[in-house]
């Protein structure tokens, strides 16, 4: 079922932004598809953190 899952989520950028309408739209592509790296490294940061200042 993942697998399905990861099929679906498999997209071509560069295709989008060849056929893009303009700039505007070029600039929301590029920051779109930054947006899930960057939410991951700040929970990734977020679990160091807590994990680090964990008192017992």
């Amino acid at each position: 079922m993942t697998h399905y899952f990861l099929l679906l989520q498999n997209v071509n950028i560069e295709e989008k932004i060849k056929n893009a309408p303009n700039e505007g739209y070029q600039i929301g592509v590029l920051i779109g598809s930054f947006i899930p790296f960057v939410l991951l490294v700040g929970i990734a940061y977020w679990t160091y953190y807590r994990a680090k200042n964990r008192k017992e």
